[in-house]
This record gives C-alpha cells, structure tokens and sequence, in this order.
C-alpha cells in the first residue's frame, strides 16, 4: 500500500531540503548510502545531523564538497552579488556560513556522516561538464531500485530541459553546472532513493512559494525566479506565488523534484496527518527555511 506525501513549500523547496524532510520521516539511511556509494562520482562527504530553523527542529542533509568541487551555493554574501575573495578557511566552511546557529548546532549534535570517493581511483574529474546523457549512464548502473532510477532520470530529465531552454540549447547538450554538479546529482539521487525507500505513490504540491530579488549564479545575476525555475513551473504546470522574502527560495533542483514527484495539486478537504518530517534549508532568509513533508490519509 503506498503512500501519500504532501510538500508543504512556503518557504520554497532545494533538493537538500527535499532529502533531508524525506530522512526524518524515515527513509533508511543505509539504503541511501549504498546508492551514493554506487555512483562514481567522488569529491564529496554526505552529513546528517539536527539543526534549529526558526526555533524549530529540523533535519539537516549536507553535501559537503571538497575545494575542487566547491560552490557558493550557501555563501549569501555571494549569492546577492557582493562577490569577496574566499580565504581558504572560507572555502573551507562556506557550506555553513548561513548562520552560527547551525554551525553551533552541528557540533553538538549527532552526526552521520559518510565519505565518497569512488572516482578519484579511476581519474575521473570532469564533473562540472556531465550531460543527460552520462548522468542517465551513471544512475543506470548504481545500485536503486528500477523505480528510484526512473524517478532521479525523471527529475534530471525536466531539469535538463528547463536549463536548456534558458540557454537556448536541446536538453540532451546541457553540459553546465547546473545539471551536472556533483551536490545536483547527490541531491537528485538521493530524493528518488529516499521516495522510493518510503514508498510513496502520490505526492501533493499545492503551491511553490519563491522569493523575490536577485541572486547570483554561473552566468552572472539573475532575477528570482531564475528562468530554469520559470521554465520547471511554467513546462510543469506547477503553482507559484511570488512573496517579499528577497532571495531564492525555490532552486531549479527543487523545482525539478517537485515537478517529477507531483501527482496532485489539491489537498483533500479533511485529512489526517499521519507523521511530519522537516527539512532545512541552508540559506538564510526572512523565512524559517524548512520543508515540512507530511504522510496523510
């Protein structure tokens, strides 16, 4: 008997969000470490641990990459445009320059935490220019179910297709940061293998909440919602209201996530909430940042 998840986004949806709302409702954490140990991609630790979002408790799913694969995702400083030279101490740590209070919070917390570095044995480091196609290569040949496998190539699949049309390019010679970045493919497989894990059939996302502003990406600024995240709402038919919360709340992996997962936009009149789980955000904003992600019958 599968079940059924309602995504509540107001304050928007990441695929680290994703995953961790996913972990504290319970997907197993073994089964989800032996599908990111099967990918050969390397470059990267995994970190599941508690964290404090507006006073409320939440679970934390950290991709945390080496310097070679390091981003500024998380760095808002950067994010909004005021770009500063990293010290290497920074470039270390920018994953949780969002604030002292997880940073605090993670030192006293339980941590479970894995290490991947499959690919560097073989000598592979092309990671910042992977295409749908060896990504589809990739998840064919890791160790997922069948159905997690069609979900994360479902999700690239509308990721690829959105980039592609901000860049004026077919989806199948996407080759950017953006698709084949190591945190994107770790997220993305980690919500299919966690989805999958918990054996949901039917996934309600009744409405996107995105911020507003602009935030700074590979291609210069752009304003939020950025296009590939236009392109996943508008190609997806998904619901999206614009608050006055500057920054981008909704990241163009979220939005493919939801889009892949949705089968409904409406909740039921009357429902009962069977178990909650609640997912962080890295950034900080107005908003608490969360993901809570309901079972409901």
């Amino acid at each position: 008997m599968g079940k059924t998840l309602y995504l509540e986004c107001y304050s928007g949806i990441s695929g680290d969000m994703t995953v961790a709302a996913l972990l504290d409702l319970g997907a197993d954490q073994a089964v989800l470490d032996s599908a990111l140990k099967s990918l050969p991609v390397s470059g990267f630790q995994t970190k599941i641990s508690r964290v404090v979002k507006g006073g409320i408790d939440a679970c934390d799913f950290d991709v945390m990459l080496d310097k070679k694969h390091e981003n500024h995702d998380h760095d808002m400083e950067y994010l909004h445009g005021h770009h500063h030279e990293n010290t290497e101490a920074d470039t270390h740590h920018h994953t949780h320059e969002n604030g002292t209070d997880e940073m605090h919070m993670h030192s006293h917390t339980q941590e479970h935490t894995h290490a991947h570095d499959t690919e560097s044995a073989h000598g592979h480091h092309h990671h910042e220019h992977r295409g749908l196609k060896e990504i589809a290569h990739m998840i064919e040949h890791s160790d997922m179910t069948e159905n997690a496998k069609k979900t994360a190539l479902r999700i690239f699949g509308i990721l690829a297709a959105a980039e592609g049309k901000a860049h004026n390019v077919p989806a199948d010679q996407v080759h950017f940061h953006e698709v084949g970045a190591v945190d994107s493919i770790v997220d993305i497989v980690s919500a299919a293998v966690c989805l999958d894990n918990l054996e949901i059939t039917d996934v309600i996302v009744p409405v996107l909440h995105e911020g507003c502003g602009t935030v700074r990406c590979q291609h210069g600024i752009l304003p939020v919602p950025v296009p590939a995240v236009v392109n996943v709402v508008n190609e997806n038919h998904l619901n999206m209201k614009i608050t006055d919360v500057e920054g981008e709340l909704v990241t163009p992996t979220g939005a493919a996530i939801a889009a892949a997962i949705k089968t409904k936009d409406q909740l039921p009149k009357e429902f009962v909430i069977q178990k909650t789980g609640v997912g962080a955000g890295k950034r900080q904003y107005e908003c608490p940042g969360i993901l809570r992600a309901m079972f409901i019958s």
